[in-house]
């Protein structure tokens, strides 16, 4: 159930990560590995599947109370086609998980899962294919919380979480609401995800289900043109402007990144996989009940976020409606990577810090 590993981590990056500073060098953090079997697990849609496996790491040591109730778990969601091991990027867990530092591995207990669906967890890759449930962020976090049961922890410190996880941050406030002391959804919004998010996504999906090679999931070689279109609009996504015009100046720098980039995610990415993960944010909508979410939060964009653009002006909406949330929204610099800022944790760290700080329980 536990294996001791020391994880040398090389440069990880989910389909809307970012990016390492080539000056942050890869840490080996003490990490444990844990696996948890959902026995007959039922989805939101009615199938259910007779094991679903949930893997995650874990660093640190979890801390009980005087009442009993565990005091110091941080759950640390990943994004979109990432796992456990993207939010231990250097630009991230260097600057967090460090003596001294908000999320100090000698303070806090952290917890980071592989959704379903990616990383060691249960997949459609694993045989099922395209039979395997159409999961959603409602699955994922109902199987987090689970997981935490098995693995005895009652209360979380905080839940931060990108993209994706951003999404499933607003999830969790919302149906388990004070089960942690504090949320900091970072590069994401609370409403339903539609207009050119959602058409992207879609398009990506598309561009695999219509590709003939797909052959309904059991392609024997992956459906190449539909999965090179799909990671190509995951490109664009993600993308950063600013970043790309300075460090990729000229046609030839240009062309280049795009081949080297779709070189390394098709050698790594499965379609069906893919798919599903792209379709599970297809209800997501937590603007129906925010108001659920009491406890201090700190959500975070980028100005430079395709995503999620800030002349929507939704997040300025939303925040109102949770009595302690506080948006920031950062300014384009050199510093910010698009989408993947929200990985890039010495930007925002401060905010992170006053967080911990104003959500600290009281004695």
């Amino acid at each position: 159930m536990l294996k001791r590993a020391a994880h040398l981590l090389l440069l990880t990056t989910s389909l809307f990560g970012a990016a390492a500073s080539a000056q942050t060098k890869p840490t080996a953090w003490p990490t444990a590995d844990h696996v948890t079997l959902l026995p007959n697990f039922r989805f939101g849609t009615g199938e259910t599947l007779p094991q679903l496996k949930l893997h995650y790491l874990t660093l640190g040591t979890p801390h009980r109370n005087a009442a009993g109730h565990t005091d110091n778990a941080v759950l640390l969601l990943h994004g979109t086609g990432g796992s456990a091991t993207s939010l231990l990027n250097p630009v991230f867990s260097n600057i967090l998980f460090g003596p001294g530092q908000p999320l100090d591995i000698a303070k806090y207990f952290l917890i980071l899962p592989d959704d379903i669906g990616h990383g060691q967890s249960s997949k459609p890759s694993d045989g099922l294919h395209a039979h395997f449930p159409a999961y959603d962020y409602d699955d994922m976090v109902r199987s987090q919380r689970m997981m935490l049961d098995d693995l005895k922890v009652d209360h979380l410190r905080l839940i931060l979480g990108t993209s994706m996880g951003c999404m499933q941050t607003f999830v969790w406030g919302e149906t388990y609401p004070g089960f942690s002391d504090a949320l900091a959804p970072f590069a994401c919004q609370a409403v339903e995800l539609a207009g050119r998010n959602r058409m992207t996504r879609y398009m990506a999906i598309e561009a695999i289900r219509q590709d003939p090679a797909w052959m309904g999931g059991e392609y024997k070689t992956q459906p190449v043109q539909g999965l090179r279109t799909a990671n190509e609009m995951l490109l664009i996504m993600g993308s950063s402007a600013l970043q790309m015009q300075e460090h990729e100046g000229t046609r030839a720098l240009a062309e280049k990144w795009v081949d080297d980039y779709l070189k390394r995610t098709m050698a790594s990415t499965d379609a069906n996989n893919l798919l599903f993960y792209m379709n599970a944010s297809r209800n997501y909508d937590p603007s129906k009940n925010l108001e659920r979410i009491t406890v201090p939060l700190l959500w975070i964009n980028s100005a430079d976020d395709f995503i999620n653009p800030p002349e929507l002006g939704l997040a300025d909406k939303m925040v109102k409606r949770m009595p302690q949330a506080r948006f920031i929204l950062l300014p384009i610099t050199d510093a910010t990577r698009g989408h993947g800022t929200h990985t890039q944790a010495a930007i925002w760290k401060d905010y992170l810090i006053e967080l911990m700080q104003r959500s600290e329980p009281k004695p």
